[in-house]
C-alpha cells in the first residue's frame, strides 16, 4: 500500500499530511490560506491521490513559514509512500492550458531534488498568499521528495490562471510517474 502519514511541529506551524497514492482524488486541505487550500485540493483531484493536509501556522507573522513547511512535509509523504520507487514510470511530462496560460511540468523522481521554476507573476499576492511562495512550496517538496523539476508557464495574462495550470501540470506529471508499470527500478544503476 502506497499510503504515509507526516506529522510535523515546528515552533512556527503543525502539520499533519495523510495521503494515498492509490486512492481517487479526494482531499481535506485546511492550511489557513484559501488560495493554496484550492490548489492542494486541484492536485490531489488531478494527481488522483487521497490527500488530508491540516495545518496551524504562524499566519500572523506571513505565510512564508506555512507554505514552505506544507511543502516539507507533503514532499516527505510523498517519498516515505513512495519506498524504494520500483515499478514506478518516474519520467512525466505535461502541459496544461488554463484559459490563456500554458503551462509545462517535466519531473523525474530520480532521488536527485533541482528545481527549475520560470514562470512570472504580475502580482504580489493571489487572495492572501504571496505569489513568491509558491516557488518555495515546489522548492521544498521536491527537496524531501527526492524529484528533479521542470517548470515553465509559457505565456499567459492572469496569475491564477498561471498558477491553477501549473498545479495541474505537476499533480498530473506526479500521477504519471508515479504510475506502476513494471517490478523493476526504472534506472540504468539499478537503485533510484
Amino acid at each position: 500500500m502506497r499510503k504515509s502519514r507526516i506529522e510535523r511541529k515546528t515552533l512556527e506551524t503543525d502539520i499533519l499530511v495523510d495521503i494515498d497514492l492509490d486512492g481517487s482524488g479526494k482531499s481535506t486541505i485546511d492550511t489557513g490560506i484559501g488560495f493554496l487550500d484550492h490548489m492542494l485540493t486541484l492536485m490531489a483531484f488531478h494527481g488522483s491521490f487521497d490527500m488530508e493536509v491540516k495545518c496551524t501556522g504562524d499566519l500572523y507573522v506571513d505565510d512564508h513559514h506555512t507554505v514552505e513547511d506544507i511543502g516539507i512535509a507533503l514532499g516527505e509523504a510523498f517519498n516515505k509512500a513512495l519506498g524504494d520507487k520500483r515499478r514506478i514510470r518516474r519520467y512525466a511530462s505535461i502541459y496544461i492550458p488554463m484559459d490563456e496560460s500554458l503551462s509545462h511540468v517535466v519531473l523525474d523522481i530520480s532521488n536527485r531534488p533541482y528545481l527549475v521554476f520560470n514562470a512570472d507573476f504580475k502580482n504580489e499576492k493571489i487572495g492572501t498568499m504571496a505569489s513568491e511562495n509558491f516557488k518555495e512550496f515546489f522548492r521544498a517538496f521536491i527537496g524531501k521528495a527526492g524529484i528533479t523539476l521542470h517548470i515553465n508557464v509559457l505565456y499567459g495574462e492572469n496569475d491564477h490562471h498561471k498558477i491553477e495550470g501549473i498545479f495541474k501540470a505537476f499533480a498530473r506529471a506526479l500521477n504519471e510517474g508515479m504510475e506502476v508499470i513494471s517490478d523493476k527500478i526504472s534506472s540504468s544503476k539499478g537503485v533510484l
